[in-house]
């Protein structure tokens, strides 16, 4: 024991180091955990769609929907979205998918959900960009 803490005081700022990494994992562990929202992959998302009945949101702007979107999903832009977070959902124990071009948009619309005390609410990780590139079916509108 004499020799750890001999080793502990000549290292002592790989110590320091050991709790600041330690510390800044327990953080992002702990937002992670108390966000409200979960971030799911294109794989789980259509598990979800089909199994789930989960309503799918689109929360891009007007313009970028020419690119496609998830079949049978709702649009409502983000900056909509507060407006409207009251009458999507038949009840607020329904899941919500919701995507944008790439998932920045998606988070925070997750967190507007939330708010409004909606229950189960997934993220698209990757937005619909994943969800193309993982080459599942989309409808121009």
């Amino acid at each position: 024991m004499e020799e750890f803490t001999d080793f502990a005081i000549r290292n002592y700022h790989l110590f320091i180091a050991l709790g600041v990494v330690l510390g800044m994992i327990l953080w992002v562990e702990i937002r992670r955990a108390t966000k409200g929202y979960k971030e799911i992959t294109p794989a789980e998302a259509v598990t979800l769609i089909n199994r789930e009945d989960a309503l799918v949101l689109d929360v891009r702007e007007a313009n970028e929907l020419g690119q496609g979107s998830i079949i049978n999903a709702k649009h409502v832009a983000l900056s909509g979205l507060k407006q409207k977070a009251e009458e999507l959902a038949k009840n607020k124990d329904q899941p919500v998918l919701v995507f944008c071009k790439t998932g920045l948009r998606s988070s925070q619309a997750c967190k507007v959900l939330t708010g409004h005390s909606y229950t189960q609410v997934f993220g698209l990780k990757g937005g619909i960009t994943a969800w193309m590139n993982d080459q599942l079916p989309v409808v121009k509108k």
